[in-house]
């Protein structure tokens, strides 16, 4: 596995630890939103030693092939994080599948950029992982992660009843899976 990729226009890159204050500046700049749609953070979680711990171990389960997470850059602005994608809950076996996650910083949205990364980032996972099934869970009314999703070819296979405790109590999530087959891509 390489720890960098490239599309036409961004780079996907695993970070070490030394890349926690980007990363805890990524967190601070879109913490209103990512806050309403997410699971409850640590008192801590905006920290540095937190986000270098973090890049840590996300860092060893990446080269255990237990997890993974590419964050996203523009090749004309390396140095600003666009993006991250995450892969999760990576079972073997008779399973060979994972949960896939992803948040964009608002300032990049609808330029396509969660499009082509998640894309690259889903063939990179099917690929060198070897999986068969990858599931995204998102909000109903997340209506531009719906149409990412279908865009790249993930099928709808129904609602999880109060599946995730958000800020807002328990939700009901769409749930989304996209199966590898060798012309998926």
């Amino acid at each position: 596995m390489d720890f960098i990729y490239e599309t036409e226009r961004l780079v996907l890159r695993l970070l070490h630890e030394s890349s926690a204050p980007d990363v805890l500046q990524f967190y601070l700049k879109n913490r209103s939103i990512l806050e309403a749609v997410e699971p409850e953070r640590p008192q801590n979680f905006y920290t540095l030693e937190y986000q270098s711990t973090l890049l840590r171990c996300e860092f060893q389960l990446a080269v255990k092939k237990a997890a993974l997470r590419f964050w996203v850059f523009q090749k004309n602005q390396p140095g600003q994080i666009v993006g991250t994608i995450s892969f999760q809950n990576i079972l073997r076996t008779v399973y060979q599948s994972c949960h896939i996650g992803y948040k964009f910083d608002s300032d990049y949205w609808h330029r396509g950029f969660a499009s082509e990364s998640v894309q690259k980032a889903a063939k990179i996972v099917f690929q060198e992982f070897e999986l068969h099934r990858m599931e995204a869970l998102v909000l109903p009314d997340n209506q531009p992660s719906i149409r990412l999703l279908e865009r790249i070819g993930f099928q709808l296979e129904g609602k999880r009843r109060s599946c995730i405790c958000l800020p807002s109590g328990w939700t009901d999530h769409l749930q989304y899976s996209l199966i590898h087959e060798p012309d998926c891509f």
